[in-house]
C-alpha cells in the first residue's frame, strides 16, 4: 500500500497508484477530501493538459497548492485523469 503522508498524518492511501515523470498519481477515491481545498491555482503541461491545484490542512498547517490533478486530460494523459499528485513536502512511502 503506498501512502502520502503530510505533518504526520496519512491524507492517501491506494494500491493503485500510477507513476509518471517520476510523479505517482492517487486514484481520487484514495484521499482525505476533508483535509483537501481546490484553490484557483493552475498550471499547463503540453501533454497532459490544465492541472488544478488543492491546498492541504492537517492539525493546523496548511501545504499551499501541494497537490493537483487533472480533470479532463489530454488523450495522452488519459490514464490518470482525476488522480492526485504531491509535491516532495508530502512523503510519499510504499
Amino acid at each position: 500500500m503506498v501512502k502520502a503522508i503530510f505533518n504526520g498524518s496519512i491524507i492517501a492511501e491506494s494500491d493503485q497508484v500510477k507513476t509518471v515523470e517520476g510523479k505517482v498519481y492517487f486514484p481520487p477515491g484514495a484521499i482525505n477530501r476533508s483535509l483537501f481545498k481546490e484553490t484557483d491555482h493552475m498550471t499547463f503541461c503540453d501533454w497532459k493538459g490544465t492541472a488544478i491545484y488543492y491546498s492541504v490542512t492537517v492539525d493546523g498547517e496548511i501545504a499551499e497548492n501541494v497537490s493537483w490533478t487533472y480533470r479532463n486530460p489530454k488523450p495522452e494523459a488519459a490514464n490518470i485523469k482525476e488522480f492526485v499528485a504531491f509535491y516532495p513536502i508530502v512523503k510519499i512511502e510504499d
